[in-house]
């Protein structure tokens, strides 16, 4: 779906098949909803060559979630960004978190998958024991995601901690300006990036993007009305502003 997907497993997912279940879960969500291949059940979707009964159950419950974000949104985020069905911006994450939880349902309490720079995390990072002769874990740390600087690339604007959570941003960095205002028809601009903390990566990774699409005056508000998740911009300026929960999540330097 035009992204990179890396992890960061125990080496037990290897063993036990997990981690192959977990890669193959993926490739199966891009044959079905990637909006590059023609042949996938979003491009024929998109192009009324069939129904939605037509397709894989999961259509169906993404056109839904993607609905109720567009309706908790104020019509910011929506499945056609640029006039065309297109749902990716719900997807991408919602695949990642679950390739997260198909690790987590064979038993492995701390990993991270990385989807595009968007990440679900389950527990820590582990720290291993100083003797040589024993593989036992002392504890967990945060995982440590870092978040681009949309104006020097190569750059970290800040670096994130998360357990048993969702990192998301939607910005310039990457791609540019590829973020669509539908109440406009264009380039969304006020902001440079906009990163959400939460528990559900399908969530954040929307959030992230409607967040983006209405610009610095209306995301601020909106994004601090988010129960149990936050928010953190770089306007264009280069200001910036946090919701009042991120604070804790930001690494020490």
């Amino acid at each position: 779906m035009g992204t990179v997907v890396s992890f960061d497993v125990p080496a037990v997912a290897v063993a036990d098949g997990s981690l192959a279940a977990a890669v193959q879960w993926l490739h199966w969500v891009d044959r079905i909803f990637s909006p590059y291949r023609p042949d996938s059940d979003v491009s024929l979707l998109a192009a009324a060559e069939v129904t939605i009964d037509a397709c894989a159950p999961e259509v169906a419950e993404v056109i839904s979630a993607c609905a109720a974000i567009r309706l908790c949104s104020g019509g910011y985020f929506t499945a056609a960004p640029s006039g065309v069905f297109d749902p990716s911006g719900y997807v991408k994450g919602w695949a990642v978190e679950r390739a997260a939880a198909i690790l987590s349902a064979a038993g492995s309490a701390h990993h991270l998958v990385n989807g595009g720079g968007d990440v679900q995390c389950a527990g820590g990072r582990p720290r291993r024991a100083p003797s040589t002769t024993s593989p036992a874990f002392l504890a967990a740390d945060p995982w440590r995601v870092g978040i681009a600087d949309p104006f020097h690339r190569g750059r970290l604007a800040l670096v994130v901690e998360a357990a048993d959570s969702a990192v998301a941003t939607s910005g310039v960095a990457e791609r540019g300006a590829h973020i669509i205002d539908p109440h406009l028809g264009r380039p969304a601009t006020g902001l440079a990036s906009l990163t959400v903390v939460g528990p559900s990566l399908a969530l954040a990774d929307a959030y992230a993007t409607a967040a983006f699409a209405m610009g610095p005056a209306r995301a601020r508000d909106w994004a601090e009305s988010l129960p149990d998740y936050e928010a953190y911009a770089i306007t264009e300026d280069g200001d910036t502003w946090q919701t009042s929960g991120f604070a804790p999540h930001i690494a020490p330097a």
